[in-house]
Protein backbone atom coordinates (compact mmCIF):
# COMPACT_ATOMS: atom_id res chain seq x y z
CA UNK A 1 0.00 0.00 0.00
CA UNK A 2 1.35 3.28 -0.89
CA UNK A 3 0.94 6.52 0.78
CA UNK A 4 -2.23 7.66 2.21
CA UNK A 5 -3.99 10.81 0.34
CA UNK A 6 -5.36 13.14 2.32
CA UNK A 7 -7.16 16.46 1.75
CA UNK A 8 -7.16 19.29 4.17
CA UNK A 9 -9.62 22.26 4.68
CA UNK A 10 -8.66 25.60 6.39
CA UNK A 11 -10.18 29.25 6.88
CA UNK A 12 -8.76 32.19 5.40
CA UNK A 13 -6.57 32.80 8.44
CA UNK A 14 -4.58 29.01 8.39
CA UNK A 15 -4.73 29.28 4.43
CA UNK A 16 -2.70 32.37 4.91
CA UNK A 17 -5.18 34.36 2.96
CA UNK A 18 -5.73 37.25 5.47
CA UNK A 19 -7.92 38.00 8.84
CA UNK A 20 -11.04 39.01 9.77
CA UNK A 21 -11.34 41.15 6.72
CA UNK A 22 -10.61 38.55 4.72
CA UNK A 23 -13.28 36.35 6.00
CA UNK A 24 -15.86 36.17 2.88
CA UNK A 25 -13.12 34.45 1.02
CA UNK A 26 -14.75 32.00 -1.18
CA UNK A 27 -13.59 28.56 -1.53
CA UNK A 28 -10.49 27.64 -3.07
CA UNK A 29 -8.45 24.49 -3.60
CA UNK A 30 -4.82 24.29 -4.14
CA UNK A 31 -3.91 20.67 -5.72
CA UNK A 32 -0.60 19.70 -4.82
CA UNK A 33 0.47 22.55 -2.97
CA UNK A 34 0.31 22.61 0.70
CA UNK A 35 0.01 25.56 2.95
CA UNK A 36 0.03 26.59 6.78
CA UNK A 37 -0.75 23.99 9.51
CA UNK A 38 -0.58 21.37 6.63
CA UNK A 39 2.90 21.56 6.51
CA UNK A 40 3.52 19.85 9.76
CA UNK A 41 0.71 17.94 9.36
CA UNK A 42 2.37 16.64 6.52
CA UNK A 43 5.73 16.28 8.06
CA UNK A 44 4.46 14.19 11.15
CA UNK A 45 2.31 12.09 8.48
CA UNK A 46 5.82 10.69 7.47
CA UNK A 47 6.16 8.02 4.68
CA UNK A 48 2.62 7.23 5.53
CA UNK A 49 0.50 10.10 3.92
CA UNK A 50 0.74 13.45 1.85
CA UNK A 51 -1.68 16.00 1.68
CA UNK A 52 -2.96 16.08 -2.64
CA UNK A 53 -5.25 18.92 -2.03
CA UNK A 54 -6.04 22.29 0.04
CA UNK A 55 -8.94 23.59 0.41
CA UNK A 56 -9.70 27.27 1.87
CA UNK A 57 -12.90 29.25 2.39
CA UNK A 58 -13.28 32.49 4.54
CA UNK A 59 -15.56 31.59 8.06
CA UNK A 60 -18.19 34.41 7.37
CA UNK A 61 -18.60 33.63 3.63
CA UNK A 62 -19.08 29.60 5.06
CA UNK A 63 -21.50 30.75 7.92
CA UNK A 64 -23.25 33.05 5.09
CA UNK A 65 -23.55 30.60 2.76
CA UNK A 66 -22.89 27.25 4.30
CA UNK A 67 -24.91 24.86 1.40
CA UNK A 68 -23.58 26.99 -1.85
CA UNK A 69 -20.40 26.28 -0.19
CA UNK A 70 -20.33 22.80 0.24
CA UNK A 71 -21.66 22.07 -3.36
CA UNK A 72 -18.54 24.42 -4.40
CA UNK A 73 -16.10 22.13 -2.38
CA UNK A 74 -17.44 19.17 -3.19
CA UNK A 75 -17.37 19.70 -6.93
CA UNK A 76 -13.64 20.59 -6.55
CA UNK A 77 -12.63 17.75 -5.07
CA UNK A 78 -15.38 15.44 -6.94
CA UNK A 79 -12.47 13.91 -9.36
CA UNK A 80 -9.75 13.31 -7.05
CA UNK A 81 -8.43 9.97 -5.09
CA UNK A 82 -8.17 10.34 -1.80
CA UNK A 83 -8.50 8.67 1.42
CA UNK A 84 -8.66 10.69 4.56
CA UNK A 85 -10.53 14.40 4.67
CA UNK A 86 -9.27 16.35 7.63
CA UNK A 87 -10.57 19.48 8.92
CA UNK A 88 -8.76 21.59 11.43
CA UNK A 89 -8.13 22.54 14.35
CA UNK A 90 -10.38 24.55 15.09
CA UNK A 91 -9.95 25.34 18.53
CA UNK A 92 -12.46 27.04 20.36
CA UNK A 93 -13.03 29.42 17.15
CA UNK A 94 -17.15 29.01 16.62
CA UNK A 95 -17.40 29.51 12.86
CA UNK A 96 -14.11 28.06 12.24
CA UNK A 97 -15.70 24.74 14.01
CA UNK A 98 -18.99 24.99 12.50
CA UNK A 99 -17.08 25.25 9.06
CA UNK A 100 -15.11 21.98 9.61
CA UNK A 101 -17.84 20.21 10.88
CA UNK A 102 -20.34 20.82 8.15
CA UNK A 103 -17.68 20.21 5.68
CA UNK A 104 -16.60 16.78 7.49
CA UNK A 105 -20.21 15.64 7.55
CA UNK A 106 -21.23 16.65 3.59
CA UNK A 107 -17.71 15.32 2.57
CA UNK A 108 -18.52 11.90 4.46
CA UNK A 109 -21.84 11.44 3.34
CA UNK A 110 -20.94 12.26 -0.98
CA UNK A 111 -17.75 10.44 -0.87
CA UNK A 112 -18.15 7.27 1.51
CA UNK A 113 -14.46 8.56 2.89
CA UNK A 114 -13.03 8.67 6.72
CA UNK A 115 -13.06 12.18 7.83
CA UNK A 116 -11.61 13.80 10.91
CA UNK A 117 -11.41 17.16 12.75
CA UNK A 118 -10.61 18.92 15.87
CA UNK A 119 -11.99 21.55 18.36
CA UNK A 120 -12.45 22.55 21.70
CA UNK A 121 -15.31 20.78 23.53
CA UNK A 122 -16.90 24.41 23.83
CA UNK A 123 -16.95 25.13 20.17
CA UNK A 124 -20.69 24.95 19.24
CA UNK A 125 -19.05 22.65 16.17
CA UNK A 126 -18.36 20.31 19.05
CA UNK A 127 -22.39 20.04 20.22
CA UNK A 128 -23.49 20.13 16.73
CA UNK A 129 -21.27 17.66 14.66
CA UNK A 130 -19.76 15.15 17.16
CA UNK A 131 -22.43 12.87 16.77
CA UNK A 132 -21.97 12.70 12.90
CA UNK A 133 -17.79 12.39 12.05
CA UNK A 134 -14.90 12.27 14.60
CA UNK A 135 -13.97 15.31 16.47
CA UNK A 136 -10.52 14.65 18.57
CA UNK A 137 -10.78 16.81 22.04
CA UNK A 138 -8.58 19.72 20.53
CA UNK A 139 -7.10 22.69 22.79
CA UNK A 140 -8.68 26.13 23.37
CA UNK A 141 -6.28 28.69 21.13
CA UNK A 142 -3.72 28.10 18.39
CA UNK A 143 -1.33 27.33 21.00
CA UNK A 144 -2.11 23.80 21.08
CA UNK A 145 -1.31 23.95 17.01
CA UNK A 146 1.43 21.47 17.66
CA UNK A 147 -0.24 18.76 20.12
CA UNK A 148 -3.75 18.91 18.17
CA UNK A 149 -1.99 18.51 14.60
CA UNK A 150 -0.22 15.26 15.85
CA UNK A 151 -3.35 13.79 17.34
CA UNK A 152 -4.91 14.62 14.41
CA UNK A 153 -2.57 13.12 12.14
CA UNK A 154 -2.16 10.00 14.05
CA UNK A 155 -5.63 9.48 14.19
CA UNK A 156 -6.28 10.50 10.13
CA UNK A 157 -3.42 7.86 9.51
CA UNK A 158 -5.43 5.06 11.49
CA UNK A 159 -8.12 5.66 9.71
CA UNK A 160 -6.24 5.59 6.75
CA UNK A 161 -5.43 2.03 7.33
CA UNK A 162 -8.65 0.93 8.27
CA UNK A 163 -7.33 0.25 12.10
CA UNK A 164 -9.46 -0.43 15.10
CA UNK A 165 -10.87 2.70 16.31
CA UNK A 166 -11.56 2.43 19.92
CA UNK A 167 -13.73 3.96 22.64
CA UNK A 168 -14.15 7.77 23.16
CA UNK A 169 -11.18 7.73 26.12
CA UNK A 170 -8.87 5.79 24.48
CA UNK A 171 -8.64 7.41 21.01
CA UNK A 172 -9.16 11.24 22.41
CA UNK A 173 -12.44 11.83 20.75
CA UNK A 174 -15.72 13.33 21.55
CA UNK A 175 -18.40 10.53 22.60
CA UNK A 176 -20.66 10.05 19.78
CA UNK A 177 -23.13 8.28 21.42
CA UNK A 178 -22.96 4.94 20.29
CA UNK A 179 -23.41 1.78 22.73
CA UNK A 180 -21.27 -1.25 22.02
CA UNK A 181 -21.45 -4.40 24.03
CA UNK A 182 -17.71 -5.74 25.49
CA UNK A 183 -17.37 -8.14 27.99
CA UNK A 184 -15.55 -7.23 31.38
CA UNK A 185 -14.12 -9.97 34.04
CA UNK A 186 -16.90 -8.71 36.92
CA UNK A 187 -20.47 -8.11 36.45
CA UNK A 188 -22.35 -4.91 36.42
CA UNK A 189 -23.39 -5.37 40.16
CA UNK A 190 -20.10 -5.88 41.39
CA UNK A 191 -18.42 -2.98 39.97
CA UNK A 192 -21.16 -1.00 40.75
CA UNK A 193 -20.36 -2.03 44.19
CA UNK A 194 -16.67 -1.81 43.71
CA UNK A 195 -17.14 2.08 42.61
CA UNK A 196 -19.40 2.91 45.46
CA UNK A 197 -17.07 1.47 47.64
CA UNK A 198 -14.51 3.59 46.14
CA UNK A 199 -16.77 6.81 46.36
CA UNK A 200 -17.41 6.10 50.32
CA UNK A 201 -13.94 6.02 50.71
CA UNK A 202 -12.91 8.98 49.20
CA UNK A 203 -10.97 7.52 46.72
CA UNK A 204 -10.52 7.92 42.80
CA UNK A 205 -13.39 6.18 40.53
CA UNK A 206 -14.69 6.40 36.78
CA UNK A 207 -18.07 6.05 36.09
CA UNK A 208 -19.22 4.19 33.27
CA UNK A 209 -22.76 6.34 32.86
CA UNK A 210 -21.50 10.12 33.09
CA UNK A 211 -24.01 12.69 33.47
CA UNK A 212 -24.32 15.87 31.88
CA UNK A 213 -22.99 19.01 34.34
CA UNK A 214 -25.22 21.97 34.29
CA UNK A 215 -24.18 25.42 35.45
CA UNK A 216 -26.34 26.19 38.52
CA UNK A 217 -27.19 30.60 38.19
CA UNK A 218 -28.69 31.70 41.31
CA UNK A 219 -31.77 33.76 40.40
CA UNK A 220 -31.40 37.33 40.94
CA UNK A 221 -33.67 39.12 43.92
CA UNK A 222 -36.83 40.91 42.77
CA UNK A 223 -36.11 44.25 41.92
CA UNK A 224 -37.73 46.58 44.38
CA UNK A 225 -39.73 49.52 43.93
CA UNK A 226 -40.24 48.98 40.15
CA UNK A 227 -41.99 52.46 39.87
CA UNK A 228 -38.61 53.86 40.59
CA UNK A 229 -36.20 51.45 38.81
CA UNK A 230 -34.21 52.24 35.37
CA UNK A 231 -34.50 49.08 33.27
CA UNK A 232 -32.72 48.03 29.88
CA UNK A 233 -33.48 46.12 27.36
CA UNK A 234 -31.09 43.34 25.93
CA UNK A 235 -31.69 41.16 23.41
CA UNK A 236 -30.15 38.18 21.10
CA UNK A 237 -32.46 38.59 18.58
CA UNK A 238 -29.40 40.49 16.47
CA UNK A 239 -31.91 44.19 15.95
CA UNK A 240 -29.18 47.10 15.47
CA UNK A 241 -29.25 49.98 13.51
CA UNK A 242 -29.84 50.26 9.62
CA UNK A 243 -26.38 49.46 8.54
CA UNK A 244 -24.71 46.83 11.37
CA UNK A 245 -22.32 49.84 12.67
CA UNK A 246 -20.35 46.92 14.65
CA UNK A 247 -20.57 44.48 11.96
CA UNK A 248 -22.03 41.83 14.31
CA UNK A 249 -21.71 38.43 12.69
CA UNK A 250 -24.34 36.55 11.85
CA UNK A 251 -23.71 33.40 13.76
CA UNK A 252 -21.21 32.70 16.26
CA UNK A 253 -21.05 36.46 17.12
CA UNK A 254 -18.01 37.57 19.09
CA UNK A 255 -19.45 40.96 20.13
CA UNK A 256 -22.51 42.82 21.03
CA UNK A 257 -23.38 46.65 20.43
CA UNK A 258 -24.38 49.30 22.65
CA UNK A 259 -27.03 51.37 20.60
CA UNK A 260 -28.79 54.94 21.84
CA UNK A 261 -32.49 54.94 21.80
CA UNK A 262 -32.90 58.33 23.49
CA UNK A 263 -35.93 59.50 22.20
CA UNK A 264 -36.73 56.75 20.20
CA UNK A 265 -40.09 55.95 21.17
CA UNK A 266 -40.36 53.15 18.40
CA UNK A 267 -38.09 51.00 16.71
CA UNK A 268 -38.73 51.94 12.59
CA UNK A 269 -39.03 49.89 10.01
CA UNK A 270 -35.52 50.59 7.84
CA UNK A 271 -33.66 52.44 10.48
CA UNK A 272 -33.45 49.43 12.53
CA UNK A 273 -32.62 45.92 11.29
CA UNK A 274 -31.87 42.03 12.10
CA UNK A 275 -28.66 40.60 11.56
CA UNK A 276 -29.10 37.54 13.41
CA UNK A 277 -28.82 34.24 10.74
CA UNK A 278 -30.87 31.59 12.75
CA UNK A 279 -34.34 32.78 12.27
CA UNK A 280 -37.29 34.15 9.24
CA UNK A 281 -36.25 37.99 9.69
CA UNK A 282 -39.54 38.81 7.70
CA UNK A 283 -41.50 39.84 10.83
CA UNK A 284 -38.54 41.68 12.37
CA UNK A 285 -38.16 43.66 9.77
CA UNK A 286 -41.27 44.64 9.25
CA UNK A 287 -41.22 46.14 13.07
CA UNK A 288 -38.31 45.19 15.22
CA UNK A 289 -39.86 45.85 17.97
CA UNK A 290 -41.08 42.36 17.89
CA UNK A 291 -37.65 41.06 19.05
CA UNK A 292 -36.98 44.10 20.79
CA UNK A 293 -39.83 45.74 22.57
CA UNK A 294 -38.94 49.78 22.85
CA UNK A 295 -42.35 50.71 21.89
CA UNK A 296 -44.24 48.74 24.43
CA UNK A 297 -41.34 49.99 26.96
CA UNK A 298 -42.21 53.44 26.28
CA UNK A 299 -46.00 53.24 27.37
CA UNK A 300 -44.93 51.41 30.71
CA UNK A 301 -42.24 54.61 31.28
CA UNK A 302 -45.04 56.90 30.39
CA UNK A 303 -47.86 55.06 32.67
CA UNK A 304 -45.68 55.54 35.39
CA UNK A 305 -45.10 51.63 36.19
CA UNK A 306 -41.20 51.63 36.02
CA UNK A 307 -38.88 54.62 36.67
CA UNK A 308 -37.15 54.84 33.63
CA UNK A 309 -36.38 53.02 29.99
CA UNK A 310 -32.58 52.82 29.85
CA UNK A 311 -31.13 55.14 27.23
CA UNK A 312 -29.14 52.67 25.74
CA UNK A 313 -30.30 48.63 24.15
CA UNK A 314 -27.69 46.05 23.70
CA UNK A 315 -27.54 43.24 21.12
CA UNK A 316 -25.77 40.33 19.73
CA UNK A 317 -26.51 37.29 18.00
CA UNK A 318 -27.29 33.92 19.92
CA UNK A 319 -26.91 31.65 16.54
CA UNK A 320 -24.39 29.40 17.97
CA UNK A 321 -22.32 31.84 19.68
CA UNK A 322 -19.92 30.24 21.75
CA UNK A 323 -20.78 29.77 25.68
CA UNK A 324 -17.35 31.57 26.22
CA UNK A 325 -18.37 34.54 24.44
CA UNK A 326 -22.00 34.46 25.79
CA UNK A 327 -20.25 34.72 29.18
CA UNK A 328 -18.15 37.36 28.22
CA UNK A 329 -20.88 39.42 27.32
CA UNK A 330 -23.40 39.01 30.11
CA UNK A 331 -20.07 40.25 32.14
CA UNK A 332 -19.16 43.34 29.97
CA UNK A 333 -23.00 44.31 29.97
CA UNK A 334 -23.35 43.69 33.46
CA UNK A 335 -20.56 45.53 34.39
CA UNK A 336 -22.30 48.79 32.17
CA UNK A 337 -25.34 48.30 33.26
CA UNK A 338 -23.81 48.53 37.32
CA UNK A 339 -21.77 51.66 36.64
CA UNK A 340 -24.75 53.49 35.22
CA UNK A 341 -27.09 52.39 37.69
CA UNK A 342 -29.68 50.06 36.10
CA UNK A 343 -32.35 48.60 38.45
CA UNK A 344 -32.97 45.67 35.92
CA UNK A 345 -32.75 44.27 32.72
CA UNK A 346 -35.50 42.61 30.39
CA UNK A 347 -33.47 40.14 27.56
CA UNK A 348 -35.52 38.97 24.71
CA UNK A 349 -34.44 36.28 22.72
CA UNK A 350 -36.29 34.86 18.99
Amino acid sequence: MGKLKLIYYVNQFFGHIGGEDNSYQEPIIKVDNVVGPGKELERLAGDEANIIATIICGDTYFAENQDEAIDRIINMINGLEFDVFIAGPAFNAGRYGLACGAVCKAIQEKFGVSVVTSMYKENPGAEIYSKDVYILNGGSSAAFMRQDLSKLTDFAVKLGMKEYIGFPEEEGYMPQGIRTNVFREKTGAIRGIDMLLKKLKNEDFVTELPMPIFDKVEPAPAVGEIENAIIALITSGGVVPKGNPDHIEAANATKFGKYSIENINDLVKDEFITVHGGYDPVYVLEDPDRVLPVDVMRLIEKEGKIGKLFNFIYSTVGNTTAVTSAERFGRQIGEDLLKNGVSGAILTST
